[in-house]
């Protein structure tokens, strides 16, 4: 292990459970570190079930593309701890380097002085001390699970809140209906603070719109107050200012449309921006972020794939995020057919069943393998059965490398497209295995 995992390690170690929603420890870390929270640079808070990180990588491309210096929080990382924390430089941001994030660390751990604190609060914490020691015109905060008990709401007065689209997910710790989540996802709200909304199920809408109405917060609702369509290959985004004919994103997928919509939407409703027109064109080509609907073009894992086939890779992991997978991989069927493959472990708290109702009648095969290194992943063997309980024709095996090998076996004509999918941290082991790390 590096410097930064044996830290990991040891905070691991102050609290017994690794997520315990709450604000109260993480403000008592940062009142004792001075409250860094205050001294961060104008706050853009993103909360949702699916579509954060995206939302994010559009806002970051388009700020960076007007010029703007741009920090960066999000989670969990896919395989190196830095990749959570971007540091914002002119025109480009770039990933904390182990010297910065250690330093930032174990001043937390110092202060902290072995109270009770789960490992997201205090990365948080040392989040705001990089960003708060590090001059920027904006930073992207997203929250890590819910919204109103995340450790990233310590930020009392940011510049806009954004809500992706909000579906069931982690509902040992929002609840058990989409109104009990939406309800802890608009906890990011803020008095006054105009919030972007993506389009949402009736329900979530309604517990939103209350909040806002509640704290005065302007709301803005994709479909009624702005659009973001796929129109003859590019996109095309209108709301009450005007109109804007842009490329279509880089981040493949129809669910892309609506993420990069949100972002310009949030970036159109805050004046002191002024993002000129030609940044949102840039900003279209060059988001970035890795493992969804990620195509691998070379590498380790791509050697082992059958010849000529295709191998991506999505970290979705609920119903939601799966029918968004099922409905790229349908469009990328319409253009070139290959048979589907699919290689898929998930965590046992997961809807399997639902994640996976979605490829019924679109994979040939399924191919079920563990998520390595993780307590609560279901076994092989157990989603593979999951699996042909809804129809998918699926078998398991114990590594990626051996799942590859499987479906090269099969023999398929023409090569198959194989996607690895069903939690982000078997994505991630999938990109350290390729040697493909996040730059």
């Amino acid at each position: 292990m590096n410097q930064i995992d044996n830290i990991v390690a040891r905070l691991t170690a102050l609290h017994p459970r690794r997520i315990d929603l709450s604000l109260d420890r993480v403000a008592r870390l940062l009142a004792a570190l001075g409250h860094p929270e205050r001294k961060v640079p104008p706050v853009i808070h993103v909360a949702g079930t699916n579509g954060k990180g995206s939302t994010i990588a559009f806002l970051r491309a388009i700020l960076e593309a007007a010029g703007k210096r741009v920090h960066t929080y999000t989670s969990p990382h896919l395989v190196r701890f830095n990749e959570r924390f971007r540091i914002g430089r002119t025109g480009e941001s770039r990933l904390v380097s182990d010297e910065e994030l250690v330093t930032a660390m174990e001043e937390c751990e110092r202060a902290n002085a072995g109270a009770p604190i789960t490992v997201f609060e205090i990365t948080t914490a040392a989040g705001m001390l990089l960003f708060a020691c590090n001059a920027a015109d904006v930073l992207l905060l997203e929250v890590g699970l819910g919204g109103r008990l995340d450790a990233t709401n310590v930020v009392d007065n940011p510049l806009i809140t954004i809500i992706t689209r909000i579906s069931v997910d982690h509902t040992d710790f929002l609840g058990d209906s989409l109104e009990k989540i939406a309800t802890e996802k608009a906890g990011i709200l803020k008095r006054g603070v105009p919030a972007i909304v993506a389009s949402q199920p009736r329900d979530a809408l309604a517990v939103i719109e209350r909040q806002a109405a509640k704290l005065g917060a302007p709301l803005k609702v994709a479909g009624a107050d702005w659009t973001a369509t796929e129109e003859r290959g590019r996109l095309v985004y209108q709301d009450e200012t005007g109109l804007l004919d842009l490329p279509a994103p880089r981040l493949y997928g129809r669910h892309q449309f609506e993420n990069a919509g949100l972002a310009i939407a949030a970036l159109r409703a805050v004046a002191q921006f002024a993002i000129p027109p030609a940044a949102f064109d840039v900003g279209m080509v060059k988001a970035d972020w890795p493992a969804r609907m990620h195509r691998l073009g070379s590498g380790r894992l791509v050697e082992l794939a059958p010849v000529s086939s295709e191998l991506w890779l999505d970290g979705g992991h609920n119903p939601d995020g799966g029918r968004a997978i099922a409905a790229a991989l349908a469009d990328l069927e319409e253009r070139v057919s290959r048979p589907l493959v699919l290689i898929v472990g998930m965590l046992a708290s997961k809807d399997c069943q639902g994640f996976l109702s979605n490829f019924s009648g679109l994979a040939r095969r399924m191919i079920a393998v563990p998520v390595p290194n993780v307590e609560k992943a279901i076994s092989a063997e157990t989603l593979a059965g999951v699996a042909r309980e809804i129809g998918l024709s699926a078998t398991s095996r114990d590594k990626l490398s051996e799942a590859l090998d499987a479906a090269r076996k099969l023999d398929l004509d023409p090569p198959p497209r194989i996607v690895i999918t069903g939690s982000l941290y078997l994505v991630g082991e999938a990109l350290r295995e390729n040697g493909t790390l996040p730059q």
